[in-house]
């Protein structure tokens, strides 16, 4: 009786054993397992990722050399978003050129250096008809290109501050913008075209400034609250070819403190060449130098002719010798349809002002050493 016992209790304990080994390996799978699942699921994730990459848009991610390696599966996701939202069927080219348009004098005559009201406000409709849009040159020169997608910037400068650039006039006892002058039809297209934009830069000299004394300050304050430019033309509209080292920056740096003496704390800083001339012995004093305790640094040069400017991103770039297109006929005309008959020529916006965008044929051209921007290609 008592052998029956134990072996009772005996298979009993072996059962219980038997029952425990097997409910832990049911509830613990082997690490081997594991490992097998997530290098699966990892393989697979990472198929999907390569298949959506797969396509017609090559990407450039983290254009800064010192990143480049660095792109993490979540920016990579982020970058494929952002390719989506690029419409490609406007053709982007941020990489074409840009017009930066030269101006001089807007009056009631048509001549070599003065553009008549009615061909002015001609200039404008033809470049809205044709998918142009202003902006300022300081964004221009430091990469914030912000306009709508399949647009094209374009830059409108005046030389010299003439009085038909921007002119006041009394109607009914108030003084008011004069509808005639460069300000006054820059300002009433902009009103009824709200998309094109009211950018402008004003390269002036001095003592007078838009030839109306009494007027200065009103109308350079004027200028900058309304998001457009002033920039440098010398004091005294000076031949920098004629002039010593010494003589230069006294001419730029009189000009930089007569501004701010108007606009202070404004920052002036490009400068466009009186009748395009310097001298290669000179030129860096062009760039900054100081007199008497005012400095100046500009950064871009503006030339007086005669072609359209590379794009920002463009290895050929380059900010302190910017050709300028000349607004008169027949050139003005002449560039207009150029561009029309090769539009891969012209810069054309993605609307991401944060990204550029560029067939892959001209990535030659691309300066890489471009940092901060996302870059696709396509």
């Amino acid at each position: 009786m008592k052998l029956q016992t134990v072996q009772h209790f005996f298979n009993t304990i072996v059962f219980f054993l038997i029952l425990v080994l097997f409910l832990t390996a049911c509830s613990h799978p082997s690490t081997k397992s594991i490992e097998g699942v997530n290098k699966s699921t990892s393989k697979n994730l990472q198929v999907g990722q390569d298949h959506k990459d797969a396509g017609d848009n090559e990407q450039l991610f983290n254009a800064d050399p010192q990143k480049k390696g660095e792109n993490t599966d979540s920016n990579h996701i982020n970058e494929q978003q952002e390719n989506h939202k690029i419409d490609f069927s406007v053709k982007p080219n941020e990489l074409g050129q840009v017009m930066i348009l030269m101006y001089h004098n807007v009056s009631d005559k048509e001549s070599e250096w003065s553009r008549s009201y009615d061909n002015f406000k001609k200039d404008l409709q033809i470049l809205y008809e044709n998918g142009y849009c202003l902006i300022g040159l300081k964004d221009f020169i430091q990469g914030r290109i912000d306009v709508p997608a399949g647009k094209t910037p374009v830059i409108i400068t005046f030389d010299d501050g003439l009085q038909g650039q921007f002119n006041f006039i009394e109607k009914q006892g108030k003084t008011i913008i004069d509808p005639h002058s460069a300000v006054g039809i820059i300002n009433d297209f902009a009103e009824a075209h709200p998309d094109f934009g009211k950018k402008a830069t004003f390269y002036i000299y001095y003592p007078l400034p838009f030839r109306q004394k009494e007027y200065i300050k009103e109308k350079l304050n004027y200028i900058v609250s309304n998001g457009m430019e002033i920039g440098n033309h010398t004091y005294t509209h000076a031949n920098l070819t004629k002039l010593s080292s010494e003589k230069i920056q006294k001419e730029l740096a009189l000009n930089v403190k007569a501004t701010q003496g108007y606009v202070e704390g404004y920052s002036v800083d490009s400068l466009a060449l009186p009748y395009g001339a310097s001298s290669k012995s000179t030129y860096n004093f062009l760039k900054q130098g100081s007199f008497e305790g005012t400095s100046y640094k500009n950064n871009a040069i503006l030339l007086v002719g005669a072609n359209p400017a590379f794009s920002p991103w463009d290895t050929r770039f380059d900010p302190y010798r910017l050709p300028r297109v000349r607004a008169s006929s027949p050139y003005f005309e002449q560039w207009i349809k150029y561009f029309k008959e090769n539009p891969g020529e012209r810069f054309i916006s993605d609307s991401n002002p944060d990204i550029i965008t560029f067939p892959k044929e001209l990535k030659k051209h691309f300066n890489e050493k471009v940092a901060n921007k996302k870059v696709i290609t396509y």
